[in-house]
């Protein structure tokens, strides 16, 4: 149990990394103007905001956080993938960094946000997560704030998407 609490309090430390950069590109954001060459023109913050301006691919790096829940392909998207598709892609890093989800409930979240299927199911499929440990991580999600049966757990993780075996494996896990 001091491991998962270990681990937890690791993970928390991560997502309020994660969320940091996140805000600090997004304050940095309205007063960066690139052109087409990718050199700052009209750009009306200070010197230093707009030499430490990101590319997109450099932004997704630096924005990707790895965390013990996922093993993930690292986000190389040069020009294999367009822009939604890989804009996809890290939106569906940065939901696993925060949070446990199924493949369909993955896809979905994806689709919610205004992806189409066919993208969200190409960012999805494009990275390499252990369903079976996003079970266990979901369902430890789920111990945290309220209590279940064995049989009312696993009823729910396959509510939230996951299959009979990946849920019945992460409750297993959790130790119910």
């Amino acid at each position: 149990m001091e491991r998962i609490q270990a681990w937890w309090a690791r993970r928390k430390t991560w997502q309020k990394i994660a969320l940091v950069v996140l805000a600090v590109g997004l304050i940095a954001a309205p007063f960066v103007n690139t052109d087409d060459e990718g050199g700052t023109a009209g750009a009306t913050a200070s010197p230093s905001v707009t030499t430490q301006a990101a590319s997109t691919s450099t932004l997704a790096a630096a924005t990707t956080v790895a965390t013990p829940s996922t093993t993930r392909a690292p986000t190389t998207t040069a020009s294999r993938f367009t822009r939604s598709e890989e804009n996809a892609i890290r939106k569906a890093e940065q939901y696993l960094d925060f949070s446990a989800f199924s493949r369909s409930g993955l896809i979905d979240q994806l689709e919610f946000e205004g992806f189409t299927n066919a993208e969200a199911t190409l960012a999805v499929d494009y990275l390499d997560v252990d369903w079976n440990e996003q079970a266990w991580l979901k369902a430890e999600e789920y111990l945290d704030y309220s209590a279940f049966s064995r049989s009312g757990l696993i009823d729910q993780l396959e509510f939230e998407g996951f299959t009979r075996a990946q849920a019945t494996y992460g409750v297993d896990k959790a130790g119910l």
